[in-house]
């Protein structure tokens, strides 16, 4: 019986499979499909996140957004930690999210 997935996986599920007896059909991608199903993941992870019941279920979630954010950097020759520096620097500039503030509108004078 052959289940189809066509979905970006990580590097070792593989493996995974053929250790549970079974045959994993797969293909290496091209940079531009390889950058389009990260994308993909990515939203389908955010998904999983909304979908998370407990604390810890989010937590796993969240880190699978952070691998493919960390995937999607190196394509752009960047690394996590060029991610974070630029989180950091709008930070400072814009400030975070930790005040739960929600702009509901702008009244302009002119």
């Amino acid at each position: 019986m052959l289940k189809i997935y066509n979905k970006l996986v990580r590097d070792n599920i593989p493996e995974i499979i053929i250790n549970d007896g079974c045959k994993p059909i797969t293909r290496i991608l091209t940079d531009e499909e390889y950058k389009r199903e990260l994308e993909a993941k990515l939203l389908e992870e955010y998904q999983e996140v909304l979908k998370a019941k407990t604390a810890n279920e989010r937590i796993e979630e969240l880190a699978d957004m952070l691998e493919i954010i960390q995937s999607l950097a190196f394509l752009e020759s960047k690394t996590l930690d060029d991610v974070i520096e630029t989180a950091k620097v709008k930070r400072l500039k814009r400030g975070g999210f930790k005040k739960k503030i929600y702009l509901e509108g702008i009244e302009y004078n002119k």
